[in-house]
């Protein structure tokens, strides 16, 4: 698509509602600057970063200030003003003032991944497996031999599915 006012590609595109009337604009960056819609920035990460963690531990901050990581040797103000964490242990060293931000920003404190479905499947015939392997344990020494010659037949039954 093309600007409106000019023959460059247009990458503002607007759309207005007034009264029930829908507008659309389509313009380039040069355009939309020029006729004020949008305003040249650039993002300062640092500082958003800051507005974001400064509002969940204002209270804690001078507390926060003192703590450092004993593994990485990173102090939280260097985490605040960067918005980067060292290593793994910054989690437990700053945890007080982590969760709230991780809250806010994931609405959860702990990372839940997806899982391929066959996965579930396959940890799900594990569990019965091992739980197959107890049971023919204590059958074993209980001296159940029966009990015990049944459960050997049914996991190498299972085992044998689970190979196909």
């Amino acid at each position: 698509m093309r600007c409106q006012y000019c023959e460059n590609p247009a990458t503002v595109h607007l759309t207005d509602i007034v009264n029930g009337v829908k507008k659309e604009s389509h313009l380039c960056q040069e355009c939309a600057e020029k006729q004020q819609i949008i305003k040249h920035q650039e993002l300062n990460l640092s500082a958003i970063l800051q507005t974001v963690i400064g509002q969940h531990v204002g209270p804690m901050t001078d507390e926060l200030a003192r703590l450092t990581c004993p593994a990485c040797g990173i102090k939280y103000m260097e985490f605040k003003a960067g918005g980067r964490l060292g290593c793994p242990h910054d989690y437990k060293v700053f945890q007080e003032a982590l969760e709230p931000l991780l809250q806010r920003i994931h609405r959860a404190n702990r990372h839940v991944g997806k899982v391929p479905p066959r996965a579930v499947e396959h940890a799900n015939q594990l569990a019965d497996l091992m739980e197959l392997r107890q049971q023919l344990r204590r059958a074993v020494e209980a001296e159940a031999y029966e009990e015990a010659a049944r459960l050997r037949d049914l996991i190498r039954q299972k085992e044998g599915t689970d190979e196909r």
